[in-house]
């Protein structure tokens, strides 16, 4: 019977993969990348797990953020007890579970208004969901960060990977001048610079003709976005300070230029 028990666990072990860069990335491209979510939290009343639709976002190292009204059930389940988990990964054509998709481990945190992370994540969750600007002030609206704890990564058929909180934030050591950097450079991009932004997408990503714009910012990547569709363009690494954002973005245009 032990015997049993232990070839069985090590199957189960056998099914995961190592995790190496090509899991990281796909891991964060997943949640950076996601529109909406599955939030799993269990009822305060009757323990009994509630899964909601949620609209995301994420900070400048990657936290998941969603926007909730005190009048939804996952609000008051995520209050009373914050372990919860979130489920990110939109299908494509063909079976559904032939697409990657990740579960997120987390613990949700609410942000106090009237704070510099407020109004960070205020504004990077308004760039991906503008129409959140409707009633992101309402008094019973609040940011919630979902600080990552692991993941299961599923990325298609026999392709599963455990991953901790290392593998899947991004190092921003010095989120206010980073964030000082990006609040202006997101501005500057869409305010005078479409067609470099027009380049990213349709030259270096081969994303599709549309009104694409420059959501967000971080010291990896940077977040395109047109419509309801998002895509996500990669640094050739990542940048530990926020003043070479300027020159690693003129790169970018005149590569595209140079490919185009």
């Amino acid at each position: 019977m032990a015997d049993s028990q232990e070839n069985q666990a090590n199957n189960e072990k056998s099914v995961i993969r190592d995790t190496d860069d090509e899991a990281r990335k796909l891991a964060k491209e997943l949640i950076r990348t996601a529109r909406f979510g599955a939030l799993a939290a269990l009822e305060p009343d009757t323990g009994c797990p509630l899964a909601s639709r949620v609209a995301v976002a994420t900070d400048l190292d990657g936290t998941p953020v969603i926007l909730t009204s005190t009048l939804s059930g996952h609000t008051s389940a995520i209050l009373a007890n914050p372990a919860c988990s979130l489920l990110v990964g939109e299908p494509g054509k063909g079976d559904p579970l032939a697409h990657p998709r990740i579960s997120l481990f987390c613990k949700a945190r609410r942000v106090e208004r009237e704070t510099e992370e407020h109004a960070r994540l205020r504004r990077r969750y308004l760039s991906r969901n503008p129409k959140a600007e409707l009633y992101v002030d309402f008094g019973d609206f609040s940011f919630f960060a979902l600080d990552l704890q692991r993941a299961s990564l599923n990325g298609g058929f026999g392709k599963a990977f455990e991953l901790g909180k290392d593998d899947l934030l991004t190092d921003a050591a010095d989120v206010q001048a980073w964030s000082a950097m990006e609040s202006g450079a997101v501005d500057h991009m869409n305010e005078d610079h479409r067609d470099a932004i027009k380049l990213y997408a349709e030259v270096l990503l081969k994303a599709e003709d549309a009104n694409w714009r420059l959501a967000c910012l971080d010291p990896e990547g940077l977040d395109l976005v047109a419509g309801d569709r998002i895509v996500r363009l990669w640094f050739k690494e990542r940048l530990a300070d926020p003043a070479r954002l300027r020159e690693t973005l003129v790169a970018l245009a005149l590569q595209a230029r140079n490919q185009d």
